[in-house]
Parts: C-alpha cells; structure tokens; sequence
C-alpha cells in the first residue's frame, strides 16, 4: 500500500538515477524506511546532470512551511549524518523523505510517525552542487 495514497497532495518528484539507487540501497537495508520507499516508488528518475538546481537533494538546505506557518531550515542528510540540533534531518524521517525530489513552490501532504496528516511547502532550495558536479552526496 503507497502511504501517501489517501493524502490529497502529492506532487511530481524528480530523483537523479545514482541517488536513487542509494537511496533504494539505503532503505532496502533498513526496516523502518517505508516512507523513503513509498517516495522513491513514484519518483521520475532522471540522469544526474538533468535535475534542476531548486530539486531537493542529499545534502540540500530546505527551508520550508508547514500549514500552520511555522517555518524550519534542515539539512536532508544520511542517518549517521543527523543532527536534530544542527537542523540535520535524516532522509529516513518522515520530513527528509518527504522533502526528497520535491521543488522549490510544491507543497505536499504527509503522515507524521505519530499517524497525523500533515502538509509542507518548500520555500528555498539551496544545493552544495556546483554545476560541473551533478554528483549527489556519497553515503
């Protein structure tokens, strides 16, 4: 079952195909990446040097807002990267995976660890790429 299936608002994503593969790597070997897997199971996977600047990445800053208004900047980082503190979220979170792929202006409805719907809009993506270097982090 797609996790997102009953939500109302999930928009196009776009993944390059190396990081998709180490993010499929990535949560095939961890029980509790289901959300990651529900989001790289609907992603448009393109070659790397073919993802627009304003796609979230590994590695990408996001700042983005939830419905209430509340705005947060994080990181989207690999689990032994994280740091709540730091504002590094782990893609294995509901957030990072959900932030994966997603554009700058898109918004979407996710389901929180604790089972609510919630909803995000992305506001500023800045990604550590230069543009002779479409190489997603390493893990």
């Amino acid at each position: 079952m797609h996790l997102y299936s009953e939500l109302h608002l999930s928009p196009d994503i776009t993944i390059g195909n190396i990081e998709h593969r180490r993010l499929l790597a990535l949560a095939s070997a961890h029980a509790d990446a289901d959300w990651l897997l529900s989001e790289l199971e609907r992603a448009t996977i393109v070659a790397d040097y073919a993802i627009p600047r304003d796609v979230v990445r590994m590695g990408s800053t996001v700042s983005y807002r939830n419905r209430r208004g509340y705005r947060r900047v994080v990181t989207v980082v690999f689990p032994h990267e994280a740091d709540i503190e730091e504002n590094r979220v782990s893609v294995l979170t509901p957030v990072g995976a959900t932030l994966i792929g997603l554009r700058e202006g898109q918004s979407i409805s996710y389901r929180t660890r604790a089972g609510n719907t919630s909803t995000l809009t992305i506001l500023k993506v800045t990604n550590p790429y230069d543009d002779d270097d479409p190489e997603p982090m390493a893990a």
